[in-house]
């Protein structure tokens, strides 16, 4: 189906449409913080829809735009056309098609952070090259959605008799499997309650269409079992926190332009200058691949999650890795980014890793010497001695530098960039003025 023009696309839809049964199709697009929005339409109404699109008020939708420029129009992609599983098949099934955003006369929105994407990889395409990603990203199961109280006490990889958790990984398997997104891996992950299921690589737009799916459908699968999945970064203190390990490649139509079988590492100068590019714009691009404040009680040293600029192959404290290249297996060359997290906008932060592997080609970057120690260990003079700088330590300090980054700015487009800046500057000051139970447990008692 993917190699279809659009008319054969829609035509499939409206004939698939009918064959099952469907009454309602939701139709699905993203703000500007990751959050997926949704409406739906009838079947009556479905040919329309994928003819001149539905509109809709875009003032109501966070980062979007302004009450005077507020008519949008939902486009339908009709590729992305898939039954819900989780919803009643006889006589009114739904299914659900991820939508472009276009301004009334036609033309794209470019507050769309689906657009945001596509752009950034017409760029790529430009240069003769297709992006692809594969995410592993870990979530917790609680109780439900008002603590933390966790469903097990097991760890990396535990298989525990009458473990709720197995038969729930299980069923989101299967139902991500009945919507078209393959699965390689699941399992429990090393902190209490926390899982991991790993998608099987692919182009980064569609990746990012799976992702908005993935999280929908672990959500909706724990809500069916009575338990309530959480993506939040860092939900547990004292535990390891939930990251998105981005696993990517640049192809050139069949041939992985990673691989080099003349290099000890077995990448080629363009993957080394990937890598430069992104360590050098880590700490600007980290905001959008971290968004929350919660993100940076995460990236902290000692739990996994990296904080210091360097790569590896084997190290997993560093904050890129080259995964061990095995014999006939070069279209598997990849680098795995490990700082983001799960919460992100998956659209925004597929485009920022790009934009900055991108600039590391175009400008020949040289990557600095791989660190094979553990970074963790290191004192703070060996690491200065060595180069190794530091992530933001917090949502602040991130969008501090973000706000001054020509490359994001150029990657999200002028709209997104400023929406996405004052969006997490109105968070930061939220929080900041918090009183939180630290202060009034450590400071009440003294002051």
């Amino acid at each position: 189906m993917y190699n279809k023009n659009r008319d054969e696309a829609c035509e499939y839809v409206l004939r698939s449409a009918k064959e099952h049964d469907v009454k309602f199709i939701k139709l699905w697009f993203t703000d500007i913080n990751g959050f997926l929005k949704s409406f739906a339409i009838t079947v009556a109404e479905l040919e329309h829809a994928l003819e001149d699109g539905m509109g809709f008020d875009g003032s109501s939708i966070n980062g979007f735009c302004r009450i005077d420029e507020s008519d949008m129009i939902a486009l339908p992609d009709p590729e992305t056309f898939k039954l819900l599983p989780w919803r009643p098949r006889e006589h009114r099934a739904v299914a659900r098609m991820f939508c472009d955003v276009l301004r009334p006369e036609g033309s794209p929105f470019e507050g769309d952070p689906r657009f945001v994407l596509k752009r950034n990889l017409e760029k790529a395409a430009a240069q003769g090259y297709t992006f692809y990603v594969g995410p592993e990203l870990e979530y917790f199961y609680f109780k439900d959605n008002k603590g933390t109280e966790v469903l097990d006490k097991a760890g990396y990889f535990d298989l525990t008799p009458a473990d709720a958790a197995v038969d729930m990984r299980r069923e989101t398997v299967l139902t991500l499997e009945e919507m078209g997104i393959p699965i390689e891996y699941s399992h429990h992950e090393v902190a209490p309650s926390q899982q991991e299921i790993d998608m099987r690589y692919t182009d980064a737009l569609t990746m990012a269409d799976n992702v908005m799916t993935y999280r929908m459908v672990v959500k909706e699968v724990a809500l069916k079992n009575g338990v309530y999945a959480s993506f939040m970064p860092k939900p547990i203190f004292g535990e390891n926190g939930s990251g998105m390990h981005v696993h990517q490649s640049l192809f050139k139509g069949d041939r992985n332009a990673f691989f080099d079988k003349d290099d000890s590492y077995y990448l080629s100068k363009l993957a080394r200058c990937y890598i430069a590019g992104i360590l050098k714009h880590a700490p600007e691009i980290i905001s959008v691949t971290n968004q929350w404040v919660n993100s940076y009680k995460r990236l902290v040293p000692g739990y996994e999650a990296p904080v210091y600029l360097s790569w590896a192959r084997r190290n997993r404290s560093d904050m890129v890795r080259v995964p061990e290249y095995r014999p006939g297996r070069e279209n598997s060359t990849r680098i795995e980014f490990r700082a983001p997290d799960p919460a992100c906008n998956p659209y925004l932060a597929f485009s920022v890793m790009l934009a900055a592997g991108l600039e590391g080609i175009e400008k020949n970057y040289e990557v600095p010497e791989p660190i094979e120690e553990n970074v963790y260990e290191m004192s703070d003079a060996e690491r200065e001695e060595r180069g190794i700088r530091i992530l933001p330590g917090s949502l602040d300090e991130a969008i501090k530098l973000t706000e001054n980054s020509e490359l994001v700015k150029k990657a999200l487009g002028e709209h997104v960039f400023n929406a996405f800046i004052a969006n997490k500057k109105i968070e930061w000051n939220k929080y900041r003025t918090q009183v939180t139970e630290y202060e009034l447990d450590n400071y009440l008692p003294l002051l």
